[in-house]
């Protein structure tokens, strides 16, 4: 989800950020009934050009009467993208936004000076069996984009540009790559794609981005003689010619990246800021709770709770 559910101390801030690590496996968490996988941000790998927050979500089940319940929580300086390919999720923010998230479509929700938003999955979808399948990614904000207004844009699926030939199909969530533009306005260079390979078919990274990562959903993938599997984030060297090449089952591989990030970032639950003082006020202002005059707002339709911030 796109709340930090838990406060990782491994998760690196400001100057403690290390090396590049050209091989990322995503680390599983237990959220109570379905698990999710956590790529980014690692150790040794703070972001992905702007792509600072990266999650799996499931393959889940879930029975009737259950599902995720994310009570309103706020975010400032990111902006941040659910991409489904199982279930939906029903979105609420202070900006009185009501939508449900689908499969394939994109869900772009800018924090800037900050946002609350709920997800949820409730309703009629409760009143029988039903699947969740997604990933849940977080853009940090430029340090000219960080005090910008928060806003909410949903495209949908048949709005993406798609791409088909020589065994694989790829649509594009954000940003530009193979000569194509995704419609959602970003204002700062980054790319995300949602490409589906045919067995041994062979696609070459976009060369237009310094940053570039690949994430293994399903299947395995082949660079260079080395092979990759599920749950697998590759981070590319900027400049070198990459191309991905299917296994014999096929593979379906996010692919992003963009512009190297001006500065690293500090992460404390769920806020992104160049410094620890913008931290420090949302933090403040969060936890002050004037819903009415102050910083952050509930969603207008779901205001009956929220999420208390961290005492650490």
């Amino acid at each position: 989800m796109s709340w930090n559910p838990a406060l990782d101390p491994s998760i690196p801030i400001g100057d403690a950020v290390d090396a590049i690590e050209t091989v990322i496996v995503a680390r599983a968490r237990d959220l109570g009934g379905f698990e999710v996988r956590r790529a980014l941000p690692a150790a040794k790998r703070q972001m992905v050009g702007p792509f600072i927050f990266f999650d799996q979500m499931g393959p889940a089940e879930f029975l009737t009467d259950q599902g995720i319940d994310v009570r309103p929580h706020p975010h400032i300086g990111l902006g941040t993208v659910t991409y489904l390919m199982k279930g939906r999720i029903h979105h609420r923010d202070s900006l009185g936004t009501d939508q449900w998230i689908e499969p394939g479509a994109v869900n772009w929700m800018l924090a800037g000076q900050g946002i609350t938003h709920s997800e949820r999955q409730d309703g009629a979808q409760r009143l029988g069996p039903h699947s969740l399948f997604g990933l849940q990614t977080w853009l940090a904000l430029p340090k000219s984009r960080e005090d910008d207004p928060a806003a909410f844009l949903h495209t949908t699926k048949d709005s993406l540009p798609l791409l088909e030939g020589e065994g694989k199909t790829l649509r594009l969530i954000l940003g530009t790559a193979y000569g194509e533009s995704a419609p959602v306005p970003l204002g700062f260079e980054a790319f995300y794609a949602d490409a589906t390979l045919a067995p041994h078919a062979s696609l070459p990274m976009p060369d237009n981005h310094e940053d570039r990562g690949a994430y293994v959903l399903q299947g395995e993938v082949t660079i260079a003689g080395q092979t990759f599997g599920t749950g697998q984030m590759l981070v590319f060297r900027p400049g070198d010619q990459i191309s991905l090449k299917a296994g014999a089952q096929g593979a379906r591989v996010m692919l992003l990246g963009g512009a190297t990030m001006d500065g690293p970032r500090h992460i404390w639950w769920n806020f992104v800021a160049s410094s620890r003082e913008r931290i420090d006020a949302a933090r403040e202002a969060w936890r002050a709770g004037d819903w009415a005059h102050g910083r952050f707002h509930l969603p207008p339709n779901d205001a009956a709770e929220f999420i208390p911030a961290p005492d650490r």
